[in-house]
């Protein structure tokens, strides 16, 4: 046989998939894994599917000669320990000029960490994030490579037609930047998305919990919804959730899944990188922490017996302004987990030198990704219009959008409070844009506690310089008097 033109090592279902639409565009490709039998059902798929030109070995040798020099190979493996392991057993085989790419959710320094030993052994090496799940994969994902310019120049031609395709806006895919830029841009996409669900999920309770809708009315809310400003990829399938009956059972399946979400660490990731680049970020941090509480499903079954209890205010709801209440109320909040995602990668971008450019970061989410939105082409414009934008929220058209809505905003959040529902992403989101629209805030009472327990100083509203008060012998020479 022709020698290929790149290679796939990790055959789980991401991996089967990107190979299968590698091979789909027009590009060989061969594949391996340690466990033989999916290199047999990933060219069994590729038989099946159209008769694709994907290439199946049982050893990483002839794996690494069957792709043509200079050799590419991406893998798809879990982060950490199996990295390292495949990268040795294949830089065995690789010769100078050749290029690893890991498309793995991988740790950003792990990284530039391979990156760096890679290049003394005469290697290229790219850390690319992946967004779509295992449907983006095999049809189109967003992209997200960062490393070795060399080596993205090595796969620009595959990977400009195996990326997602937005009309009027081209493939889901760019250079992202130098180092571990590609994986931190991926980790931070995540963390947003985190936010996103949280969101989407109070506004399910609210409506569920509150305005007492059906998942039938449910249904056809989202499915609403996704005809206009909140068009996007997570409320149309959470307006396909809420319509779907449960085949081994009564009544919908929504109904019947345990409420306990797991997590792979990438939010947990971002919000840590958060707390390092001193980048607030509530949004995002309320949907990890509700991801914990919601862990605790023992603990809440138990709890819930000691707090029992009607936390309704039994008040009558009209249906048809909460629903319009709570769009906007999402709408408002998701402004803010976004603002907070391009923060933390601006942050960064700023500490490492990375130069990412955030409107090409929010075109190549348009597609393929899991968070793509129809209002990330607005994001893209703001960051155009203006790319040293301090916050998403201050853009001209995003700031009197939140104006526009910030009534239904508070409204939901009270009525939520008031009926004994928790809304800690939307709650977060507010409290967050009314900090952040302030001129002043108690921060100064913070600050003078400070120097009363620890002599931190202050700074003045009225002069310039440092100073310090001896407020404990003060307080005691008032009480004195």
């Amino acid at each position: 046989m022709a020698l290929t033109r790149i290679g796939l090592a990790g055959l789980a279902v991401m991996g089967q998939n990107l190979a299968l639409n590698i091979a789909e565009k027009g590009f060989p490709i061969s594949v391996y894994n340690r466990t033989t039998s999916k290199v047999d059902e990933t060219v069994q798929r590729a038989k099946a599917e159209g008769n694709l030109p994907v290439y199946g070995f049982h050893d990483p040798a002839s794996f690494v000669n069957s792709i043509q020099k200079p050799r590419v190979v991406i893998m798809l493996v879990k982060a950490g320990a199996p990295v390292d392991q495949t990268i040795a057993t294949l830089a065995a085989h690789l010769e100078q000029g050749d290029c690893i790419i890991d498309g793995g959710n991988e740790w950003y320094e792990n990284t530039e960490r391979r990156e760096k030993a890679m290049e003394e052994r005469g290697l290229l090496y790219l850390g690319m994030g992946v967004s779509g799940g295992e449907e983006g994969a095999r049809n189109g994902p967003s992209l997200m490579p960062g490393g070795s310019f060399e080596a993205y120049k090595y796969i620009e031609d595959i990977v400009l037609k195996v990326a997602a395709q937005v009309p009027d806006s081209g493939p889901c895919v760019t250079y992202i930047g130098k180092g571990g830029s590609g994986n931190f841009v991926k980790m931070v996409h995540n963390g947003i998305e985190y936010g996103d669900m949280q969101l989407i999920s109070e506004a399910y309770d609210v409506l569920k919990s509150v305005g007492k809708l059906t998942n039938s009315e449910l249904h056809q809310v989202f499915s609403e919804w996704n005809k206009g400003e909140l068009l996007s990829f997570l409320i149309e399938i959470t307006a396909d959730i809420f319509g779907i009956k449960d085949e081994q059972g009564e009544g919908y399946l929504v109904d019947k899944v345990l409420d306990k979400t797991g997590m792979k660490g990438t939010g947990k990731w971002t919000v840590q990188q958060a707390a390092e680049l001193s980048v607030a970020a509530p949004t995002i941090e309320a949907s990890l922490d509700s991801r914990f509480l919601s862990g605790l499903k023992d603990e809440r079954v138990e709890a819930s017996k000691i707090f029992q209890g009607d936390y309704s205010t039994g008040l009558p709801v009209d249906k048809a302004q909460l629903i319009e209440d709570v769009r906007q109320a999402l709408y408002a909040s998701k402004i803010c987990s976004y603002a907070q995602g391009m923060n933390i990668i601006k942050a960064k971008s700023s500490e490492k030198g990375w130069g990412l450019n955030l409107g090409e970061l929010a075109r190549i989410w348009k597609g393929g990704c899991i968070i793509r939105a129809i209002f990330l082409d607005r994001i893209k414009k703001a960051y155009d219009r203006n790319p040293d934008l301090a916050n998403l929220l201050v853009d001209p058209e995003f700031a009197q959008e939140i104006m526009d809505r910030q009534a239904a905003w508070r409204r939901v959040v009270c009525l939520a409070i008031n009926n004994g529902v928790s809304t800690p992403g939307m709650s977060a989101s507010l409290a967050y844009f009314d900090s952040y629209r302030r001129d002043r805030l108690p921060a100064n009472l913070v600050q003078a506690q400070r120097d009363y327990f620890g002599a931190h100083t202050y700074e003045r509203v009225d002069m310039p310089g440092s100073f310090h008060t001896e407020w404990f012998k003060i307080a005691r020479n008032i009480s004195k008097n």
